[in-house]
């Protein structure tokens, strides 16, 4: 398995040492005329190009570039596939652009959309920069609420510049733990639901709320692939450097036969067939042969599953469901592409191992071997040990799945991270400074790491955000 390929000081106080004594010889007031080093010859280098601020002075805060310009840089499939993978891929794509409706009478839908939602189909919620990516900059929630004369009312949280994003309440009506989705819209008032009469969910005590964003499913396959030895192994790595820092991370397991699960805010879920079978459920209403019971028994109006296999299918592509569809499209969908290095960008690569980032962002982990070969034995540079932590008090959802308790978190993959609108489970932010500080409170297994990113310079700053906007 390839190991974090940055450089890593051995121990944490090294590391504090190095950096306080860096601040002391770039800060003219700790200083004398004849002080420790003179004045400092720090060159950060040119920023990130695309798009790129003027490289900072060290008086001048370091600020996100923000999304990086040029092509998305993803949305492909994966070289080295096959041409009857190549078919199957095409055929999930253009599934996972679908939009589905009540009964599938509208133009160009399909059946099976909820009773309850959160949109009509799963290429409008990961969009950005493309087809299998995050939330878009236009948030499609807000035209579906009322498509097709639905009588529904937009909450608050909810806005036409903000995230896609889903509920969890916290807690139930008797105050238990509750953690589940509760979807945001009813086919109410819709023309294709004539006669549905269903109420949306009380989401006034915005206390017990807690947000999720869709996660970017680029490289799914590849993250499948790597076994869980590659994971245990990871984990055990740097062992003393972690320990030092406050580190320690785990898996999210199944339930049923122990192997690790991995996809999801907090790694719940155990593969892609499962992840779109789940999602097609609760996201759209839409049942399936993983999940063939409604949800919600109130305005069913098709036999169930909705979707399911087509033995009488022509074509093999036609004949299988689309949540197998969405489950190989996802699987041979490439990685996202970095942009190119810079010196700047090298320097803040090479910074974000030495502050201790890339001990939980684990750079590569490497797949075992599949029965795909454009998926066997390849680098997955994923900047993810698949591991989740507690990240405190700040980012704490109140919501256990799984192992993964109610302050825990996998840490999200970072490839194409540059071209991300929204950033944390619950799209708070657009600004990738303040998403790095909330990594920081009560609690958190990032505390340290943290504080070893701000006591770097600004200039250093500037490159580590310039090498993650180049991811």
């Amino acid at each position: 398995m390839k190991k974090i390929i940055v450089p890593l000081i051995p121990v944490a106080l090294g590391l504090l040492l190095t950096l306080h004594a860096q601040n002391f010889e770039r800060d003219p007031r700790r200083r004398g005329s004849g002080g420790l080093g003179g004045p400092s010859t720090h060159d950060p280098g040119p920023p990130s190009p695309d798009p790129g601020p003027p490289g900072p002075t060290s008086g001048t805060p370091a600020r996100d570039p923000g999304v990086r310009g040029g092509p998305p840089g993803a949305g492909g499939k994966i070289s080295g596939l096959s041409l009857g993978e190549g078919a199957y891929f095409d055929a999930g794509a253009d599934d996972f652009s679908q939009e589905d409706s009540v009964l599938g009478t509208m133009p160009n839908t399909d059946r099976g959309l909820g009773p309850r939602f959160n949109l009509d189909s799963c290429g409008g919620c990961h969009a950005q920069p493309a087809v299998g990516g995050s939330s878009p900059a236009v948030n499609p929630q807000i035209a579906v609420a009322n498509k097709h004369g639905a009588a529904n009312t937009i909450p608050p949280f909810l806005t036409i510049d903000g995230p896609v994003r889903e509920v969890r309440f916290k807690s139930g009506p008797g105050g238990g733990r509750d953690g589940g989705v509760h979807d945001l819209f009813t086919i109410t008032g819709r023309s294709d639901a004539n006669g549905c009469v269903l109420a949306q969910p009380d989401f006034s005590n915005t206390s017990n709320l807690s947000f999720r964003i869709p996660t970017p499913v680029f490289g799914g396959g590849l993250i499948e692939s790597i076994p869980d030895a590659a994971i245990l192994a990871n984990q055990q790595a740097n062992g003393g450097v972690k320990k030092a820092l406050g580190i320690s991370g785990h898996t999210n397991n199944n339930g049923n036969d122990g192997t690790i699960t991995r996809f999801g805010w907090k790694a719940q879920n155990k593969s892609l067939l499962l992840f779109a079978g789940e999602a097609y459920n609760v996201e759209q209403g839409r049942t399936n042969e993983l999940f063939p019971n409604e949800r919600q028994p109130e305005c069913s109006f098709n036999p169930v599953p909705e979707d399911a296999t087509t033995f009488d299918a022509a074509l093999g592509t036609d004949a299988v469901s689309d949540i197998v569809k969405f489950a190989i499209f996802m699987r041979f969908l490439a990685p996202p592409s970095p942009a190119s290095d810079t010196p700047s960008s090298i320097n803040g690569r090479a910074l974000f191992g030495q502050v201790g980032c890339a001990l939980c962002h684990t750079p590569t982990l490497t797949t075992g071997l599949s029965s795909t070969s454009a998926l066997s034995n390849k680098p997955a540079n994923l900047f993810s040990d698949l591991l989740v932590h507690n990240m405190g008090s700040r980012l704490a959802d109140e919501v256990l799945q799984g192992n993964a308790g109610p302050d825990e978190f996998r840490s999200a993959p970072l490839w194409g991270l540059g071209k991300r609108i929204f950033f944390l489970h619950d799209g708070r932010t657009k600004d990738l400074l303040q998403a790095i500080a909330a990594h920081a409170s009560t609690g958190s297994e990032a505390n340290a790491v943290i504080n070893n990113f701000n006591l770097l310079t600004e200039p250093q700053k500037q490159d580590v955000l310039n090498f993650l906007r180049g991811l």
